[in-house]
């Protein structure tokens, strides 16, 4: 008797309970799909227009992209801390066509470009004071040293222009794919 009532309970529970389905945009990279934006999801791009959003999609719907942006502080206390706090939100609604790039995911892998950084700094830091030690002092001189130092700070500067810039549609075979759900 209990199955019964249960089984009874459940069949009209879940006919009362529907779900909207909501549209999605796919982004693409030769033709597979490299991230899906659905509502909920957070986002990160510049518009055609130059416009930096970075907010929670609201509602994906007829080609447009809702999105809500949160503006939030950092306030001091009394004892010297932070706090942050929400002054207020935005809301926008762009195009998907109008996303000309999205910006760079956070860093999970190796920085080459803050390597190289720290390689020029350190190149020109030692090839400085093989210098000094060059005028101060010739006898404990190495040319070795301040070749390699120099050799080290110009791959620095190579390596510190190729980090990620993010993934700009339309370039490098990126494309953003309009999925319809509703009837």
């Amino acid at each position: 008797m209990i199955r019964l009532i249960l089984s009874v309970f459940l069949f009209c529970y879940i006919n009362l309970v529907s779900a909207q389905s909501s549209d999605f945009i796919i982004l693409k990279k030769n033709n597979k799909s490299i991230r899906t934006f659905f509502a909920g999801s957070n986002i990160s791009f510049i518009t055609t227009r130059g416009a930096f959003r970075d907010g929670k999609i609201i509602m994906i719907k007829n080609d447009s992209i809702f999105i809500q942006e949160f503006l939030v502080q950092k306030i001091p206390t009394t004892i010297g801390t932070y706090i942050l706090d929400t002054a207020g939100s935005f809301r926008y609604a762009y195009n998907y066509n109008e996303i000309k790039m999205f910006a760079a995911s956070g860093q999970k892998k190796f920085n080459v470009a803050g390597s190289g950084a720290a390689l020029l700094g350190g190149g020109i830091l030692l090839t400085l004071s093989s210098g000094v030690v060059y005028l101060a002092d010739r006898k404990k001189f190495s040319p070795a040293l301040m070749a390699s130092s120099a050799a080290l700070a110009v791959a620095g500067y190579f390596m510190s222009g190729t980090g990620t810039k993010g993934i700009v549609v339309g370039k490098k075979h990126y494309h953003l794919q309009y999925m319809s759900v509703s009837h």
